[in-house]
């Protein structure tokens, strides 16, 4: 099992990383949450959570210990899988998935695209002794560029979603909102399919 990857981060996608560290370079599958803290970074380091199955040798990577503590809670959950837990650290933070469970907001945990409120129980009720009341306060940094609606769209279609609905979904959303990041676009993009 991998610990953690520090290397110069050659490549930055709201869903990936590629990281090149002695000869080689590693695709790390990533949240939007690690997406934000590592966009400015020319290096880095990547907390990793390795995935071995017949068909896929699969690296996830976390910026913080905590969001992959979060990240390894969630796919011990029957019926979450890796890429389920990685949609929910996309769309809520670390520390508002820990609250949320805490807590009991079953509502919160529903808002994430793909659960439902039988998963959304069945994440409470495993993980919710589990889990500690001590919050992070992960910060989320705002993305301003040209190729903000890209970065969705290529975000979305990653996560599984159809390219041509992802699409008028951005579009709808940049209609009503023009100045919005990244991470907010992905977020809002997430609710509506």
């Amino acid at each position: 099992m991998y610990e953690y990857i520090e290397g110069e981060i050659i490549e930055k996608n709201p869903a990936y990383a590629t990281i090149f560290v002695s000869g080689c370079c590693y695709f790390i599958n990533i949240s939007l949450t690690t997406y934000s803290q590592i966009q400015k970074l020319d290096k880095g380091r990547l907390y990793l959570h390795q995935i071995i199955r017949d068909d896929a040798h699969s690296l996830y990577g976390f910026h913080t210990k905590q969001e992959r503590e979060i990240f390894r809670m969630l796919i011990s959950v029957s019926g979450i899988g890796a890429n389920t837990a990685r949609l929910m650290l996309s769309s809520l933070s670390p520390s508002e998935i820990q609250n949320a469970i805490i807590s009991g907001d079953v509502n919160t945990l529903k808002s994430i695209k793909g659960i439902g409120a039988k998963s959304a129980q069945r994440v409470i009720i495993d993980l919710g002794d589990k889990m500690s009341r001590e919050e992070a306060g992960t910060e989320i940094f705002a993305l301003k560029g040209n190729t903000i609606k890209e970065e969705a769209l290529s975000a979305l279609v990653v996560l599984g979603f159809s390219k041509n609905t992802v699409d008028k979904v951005v579009n709808k959303i940049l209609a009503e909102e023009n100045d919005l990041g990244v991470e907010d676009l992905i977020k809002k993009s997430l609710k509506r399919l």
